[in-house]
């Protein structure tokens, strides 16, 4: 009798649960345009809202034509992925994001610091096995047409790690320190300014301008390498995780609007910085979309509450 009542208890609290992740306040986007979620920093077995937020993303995925889901690193927390086969990848991806909605579209991943603890080409070959995983190198670019127009948008995803001098100086992240990083940045300079697409969107794991805690050196070194590429061969937005808190920066004198994506699972406190237009410390996902004269987009926190909505204009 009472490991019957413990199961009809655990089913009660589930549906409860279930039921709970309402979107807030849902906006339906318009029509004619190109709509994609950002996630980052999401792996933790489901714990620390990331179930919550899985399921709201689900629920958007259902509400609006979402194209892609745009992974800007950390997917695997803590230590990455051994292999392939790394149980990881069940407990902390497939067992986590079930929504049908969010089966058939394709998540286009980077890694961030914490894949470097494991196997970066586990993050790559692992597209192999997912129907929905895309990760064809460590950095690379996509064009998505806009809306049902023959105007188009640039995504550069990049491999932040190896362009940050404390983890190429640190053996506990794998092979970063490996890596050709200026072979990454003239890649990046050479995508960009070969490109005539309506919008140019980079998107990595590390920031190039935000509040953090972390060492300042990871900015500084991100600001003089990616920083001078981005604003020179006039990108519009750069997007990131890995400060697990919603920020959205654009400094004085800058062109690019820096976007800093929370953490799908835990947050972290936030304070405003030189720029900040706006910052949040839920966790949570952003919702973007583009048409031809417009970039919006959205932060979606774990109560799926849009706390801040602003649109680049072209």
């Amino acid at each position: 009798m009472k490991q019957v009542f413990c199961i009809f208890l655990t089913l009660l609290l589930w549906t409860s649960f279930v039921n709970a992740q309402d979107l807030v306040n849902p906006e339906k986007l318009a029509g004619n345009t190109l709509n994609y979620i950002v996630a980052s920093d999401m792996g933790r077995r489901g714990i620390s809202e990331q179930k919550n937020i899985a399921v709201l993303m689900g629920k958007e995925a259902d509400l609006n034509p979402i194209n892609f889901i745009a992974v800007a690193g950390d997917p695997i927390h803590d230590n990455g992925v051994k292999s392939t086969s790394d149980s990881e990848w069940k407990d902390k991806f497939e067992n986590i994001y079930t929504a049908q909605s969010l089966m058939n579209i394709p998540w286009y991943a980077v890694s961030g610091n914490h894949e470097y603890h494991g196997s970066v080409q586990a993050i790559l070959d692992y597209s192999k096995i997912s129907d929905r995983w895309k990760a064809p190198a460590r950095y690379y670019s996509i064009e998505k047409c806009i809306g049902k127009s023959r105007k188009k948008c640039l995504f550069v995803f990049i491999d932040t790690a190896p362009l940050i001098d404390k983890y190429r100086s640190d053996s506990g992240y794998s092979d970063a320190g490996k890596q050709d990083f200026e072979k990454q940045l003239r890649w990046i300079d050479s995508t960009l300014v070969s490109s005539n697409d309506r919008w140019k969107i980079v998107i990595g794991h590390h920031p190039v301008y935000a509040d953090t805690e972390k060492t300042i050196t990871e900015r500084t070194d991100m600001q003089k390498r990616l920083g001078i590429i981005l604003e020179n061969r006039k990108a519009d937005i750069y997007i990131c995780g890995h400060i697990h808190n919603f920020q959205h920066i654009k400094p004085e004198g800058k062109a690019v609007n820096y976007i800093v994506n929370s953490s799908a699972s835990e947050s972290r406190k936030v304070n405003k910085t030189d720029g900040t237009l706006f910052c949040n410390p839920d966790p949570g996902f952003t919702l973007c979309s583009v048409s031809k004269s417009n970039f919006t987009f959205f932060f979606i926190n774990h109560k799926g509450e849009s706390v801040y909505k602003y649109s680049v204009k072209k």
